[in-house]
């Protein structure tokens, strides 16, 4: 299936990143956070991306046209620097789209821009480019692509420090709750959509807004709910925190087994 991924983030609250580097190309490892994002859906077979750029666009498209693969494969040098047998590649068979949908678009905008690159497909596939999981795709893609709803997301518990407060009408507190142990659930992306998601968004709608509001009256949206490991990064602390479970080889999202990771990734790594 063909992947559309949401690249227009400015990254505003990682602020230890100058304003050059858009959110999706702030590094985990020697890797972009977008390349994970990537890497996670080609590991289950969906190699054919579709880049909806904003915020710095001409970043993502030289990361790409002058992509380095010897930094995270294999390879063999000979005769100095100028001879490179490279043992292993990384995105040889991967396709990729870059579409320029604005700096000020909404998420439904840059979808909308991306459906003429989408064709004729009955069923596609879409994200931010900002979190990772260890969602098995597979078995995701199994349960609710029978239901034939129009739009399916992955609902997750929120990785939040912050607590729940139950009031009364006086005011007075009744209950306080972490939120990693409320019932809350929020959008954790990983988007199934059948085309006719575009008969329900108009032109500047949010597509979490006015175009799932109207999926909700009509039944055709579906969450589903996954407690496993789930993370974006929105934060500098999120950031250093992935950047941890990398380096110690922790990272539940990598599935591929990079040399550079030692060992099959752990499973339910604690939150931040």
């Amino acid at each position: 299936m063909k992947v559309v991924l949401f690249c227009g983030g400015l990254g505003m609250r990682i602020r230890d990143y100058p304003e050059s580097v858009p959110k999706p190309m702030i590094k985990i490892g020697y890797r972009p956070i977008l390349w994970h994002v990537m890497k996670y859906y080609a590991h289950f077979g969906h190699r054919d991306f579709i880049l909806c750029l904003g915020y710095k666009a001409e970043v993502v498209k030289e990361y790409f046209l002058n992509y380095e693969e010897t930094l995270s494969n294999d390879f063999v040098l000979r005769g100095g620097a100028r001879n490179v047998e490279l043992l292993h590649r990384d995105i040889d068979d991967w396709t990729i789209t870059f579409v320029d949908t604005g700096t000020a678009a909404t998420i439904g905008e840059r979808l909308q821009a991306a459906r003429p690159y989408i064709g004729d497909d009955e069923v596609f596939l879409a994200n931010y480019s900002d979190g990772v999981t260890d969602l098995a795709l597979d078995r995701y893609l199994g349960e609710v692509l029978p239901t034939k709803m129009i739009a399916s997301f992955v609902s997750v518990r929120p990785n939040l420090s912050l607590h729940a407060v139950s009031v009364t009408e006086g005011g007075w507190v009744s209950e306080i709750t972490p939120i990693v142990q409320s019932k809350l659930r929020i959008n954790g992306g990983f988007f199934v959509l059948r085309r006719e998601i575009f008969d329900y968004l108009r032109p500047g709608e949010e597509l979490v807004g006015e175009g799932f509001d109207r999926l909700i009256q009509r039944g055709a949206l579906l969450a589903y709910a996954y407690d496993g490991f789930w993370a974006a990064m929105d934060t500098f602390k999120d950031r250093e925190w992935l950047e941890e479970l990398w380096r110690s080889g922790r990272a539940p999202w990598v599935f591929w087994g990079d040399k550079g990771i030692p060992g099959r990734p752990a499973q339910g790594a604690p939150a931040p």
